[in-house]
């Protein structure tokens, strides 16, 4: 058989060799990214649906007082219980003073108060401490009280603020915190490779300074959305965008590009939905209100919420959480920081 008139460039190229130039090309990440973003999509849009769409309570833990013990309340919670689905942890406190103590420091999330001979059913919620499960509550305590013909007051200990109606403003400023906490970084790792590892660790640390600033001061000094304390809201928010921009960091040393992987994983599908700021965590499903606790987003929402409604009850938990997670990541960094893309020699160069 004569030979091909273009020779070797004449021939077809085999399977193997159309693989080999596919791996090569540009196609290969844009197919993978494709394929990713399809499923991105589906896993974002999953995770928040079911921890926000359909919120049912699982253990609301609730304070009673009085005379509890009498058939008229017993009969009271127990279509409490019934209505909310046996949701209900009570823990019984020897006065209204330490029950309303618990609600402050965050033990309880409402007040059940019964007042001798079969008297009135006081319920006292707290806005603040979840605005869906004080709606719940109440609703639920005005339907049980009408079925069992039990006089029932609910009051309000903690309201939202003005606004604020609906408790969502803490839930969006800690998102803001988050997400552009490790967009800033993942900027700095396009816009900035050459920084050194301590470098670049600063200047995360000046934009989450100047951002926490910026979002704190929009909230509360522009819209007037939130009356914040606010030195300690700004200190929240600088150590939410600090310990994201770290985490980001941390994970584009362990993988490379492919870093946005995990952070969007840990952060956004699964750390936003399970904070605790749309819908409390009595609300959401049982693994994410545990889990949401010991994430940052979580975290910073937890610290968030003290500072602004329950002032003076502030617990050190969510700020070991976000400090933990910001020495993990600089120390990963640190340690692995020849695989950290980008940086710079800093040695001196040779005189010609």
């Amino acid at each position: 058989m004569p030979d091909s008139p273009h020779g070797e460039h004449g021939r077809p190229p085999t399977r193997a060799e159309r693989l080999a130039a596919f791996r090569a090309s540009p196609f290969l990440p844009a197919t993978v990214l494709l394929l990713i973003v399809a499923a991105a999509a589906g896993l974002f849009a999953g995770s928040y649906t079911y921890a926000m769409a359909n919120p049912t309570p699982h253990s609301i833990p609730t304070a009673v007082t009085g005379a509890y013990h009498e058939p008229a309340a017993r009969r009271f919670i127990g279509g409490m219980e019934q209505a909310l689905d046996a949701s209900l942890k009570l823990h019984p406190y020897a006065g209204r003073r330490t029950a309303v103590r618990a609600v402050a420091e965050q033990k309880v999330f409402a007040v059940f108060e019964a007042r001798p001979g079969g008297g009135v059913i006081t319920l006292d919620v707290s806005g603040a401490s979840g605005s869906t499960v004080a709606q719940l509550l109440g609703e639920a305590a005005l339907k049980v009280g009408k079925a069992t013909g039990t006089p029932v007051v609910v009051r309000d200990l903690k309201p939202l603020q003005k606004g604020d109606p609906r408790g969502l403003a803490i839930f969006y400023i800690s998102l803001a915190a988050v997400i552009i906490g490790f967009v800033g970084a993942i900027q700095l790792s396009v816009h900035a490779r050459e920084l050194n590892p301590m470098e670049r660790i600063a200047f995360i640390a000046a934009y989450a300074l100047l951002g926490g600033f910026v979002i704190a001061a929009v909230v509360d000094w522009l819209l007037g959305a939130l009356t914040l304390p606010f030195a300690e809201s700004w200190l929240i928010l600088v150590l939410t965008m600090f310990t994201s921009g770290m985490v980001f960091t941390m994970f584009n040393t362990l993988v490379g590009r492919w870093a946005m992987l995990p952070t969007w994983g840990l952060m956004v599908l699964l750390g936003n939905p399970s904070s605790g700021g749309a819908v409390s965590w009595p609300l959401l499903p049982s693994p994410l209100g545990t889990i949401g606790r010991w994430l940052p987003p979580g975290a910073s929402v937890n610290a968030q919420h003290t500072a602004v409604y329950f002032r003076g009850h502030q617990h050190a938990f969510p700020f070991l959480v976000l400090a933990g997670w910001a020495v993990v990541s600089c120390a990963v960094f640190l340690i692995w920081r020849h695989r950290h893309p980008g940086g710079r020699p800093t040695h001196r160069a040779h005189a010609a």
